[in-house]
């Protein structure tokens, strides 16, 4: 049977439609958006995703819930297998778009999205179809959002910090350096970054240089040399890291 692609189910006279996928090397998706919201659920491996004002990490047991006519950009990195949902954006289902973000897909979640996927593209709204449906998006409604979004700043010279960061996380300038080099005092920088992103910079540095460990990993890089890649010197200190922003 032919695999559908995302563009064959933004119109299907269903609420909710499905398709699931594996990749087995790297892919980049580039800039696309969809008219229906989606979550995109990876069952194993890790993918990384943009919007024009955020990125976000994408492990195993995650998904990214992206509003309709969101532009975005995914890229799978080594082997990764995922099912993506195209959800009718009707108010009446009762989801929150806003924002774009990770959230924690349970196993349950999970389970029904796979049992939702073997199900016809027009299953019947009034048979288990329907009801798989109506259970995936009452699941979704209640997911937790996971730590792995790394919202951009509007200042320019933040986002310069960041894109510097982005290209090279091993960068070791503590606080005070980089406030110099961007003609800031660290009392504004601190502040500034805190108030545009909702984090302090090293909570964002710490979650950037994680997204490069997984990403490494997942492209079968050993863990020692995925830690000496974004800086850090031990193994103890990137599961100390690790920790941190896993909670």
């Amino acid at each position: 049977m032919k695999q559908q692609k995302a563009g064959d189910l933004q119109n299907v006279p269903r609420p909710v439609a499905a398709m699931s996928r594996i990749y087995e090397n790297s892919v980049d998706f580039g800039w696309h958006s969809h008219r229906r919201g989606q979550l995109l659920q990876i069952l194993g491996g890790f993918m990384t995703a943009r919007t024009p004002d955020s990125s976000f990490i994408i492990p195993s047991g995650y998904g990214l819930l992206i509003a309709p006519d969101v532009p975005h950009a995914v890229t799978s990195h080594g082997r990764v297998s995922m099912q993506s949902l195209y959800i009718e954006p009707d108010g009446a289902l009762m989801l929150n778009w806003e924002p774009t973000r990770v959230i924690s897909t349970s196993v349950l979640l999970s389970a029904m999205v796979g049992a939702f996927i073997e199900e016809p593209t027009l299953y019947a709204e009034n048979g288990r179809g329907g009801h798989l449906a109506a259970l995936i998006l009452d699941e979704i409604s209640r997911a937790k959002e996971g730590p792995f979004a790394l919202p951009m700043p509007s200042d320019k010279r933040l986002q310069r910090l960041c894109k510097d960061l982005s290209e090279t996380p091993s960068i070791d300038l503590d606080i005070d350096d980089w406030a110099d080099n961007l003609g800031m005092s660290r009392r504004t920088m601190t502040r500034k970054f805190r108030t545009q992103t909702g984090m302090s910079f090293a909570e964002w540095r710490r979650r950037l240089r994680m997204a490069h460990v997984m990403r490494r990993q997942a492209e079968g890089a050993r863990l020692d040399e995925a830690a000496a890649d974004v800086g850090y010197r031990s193994l103890s200190s990137l599961r100390k890291a690790m920790r941190e922003v896993v909670v």
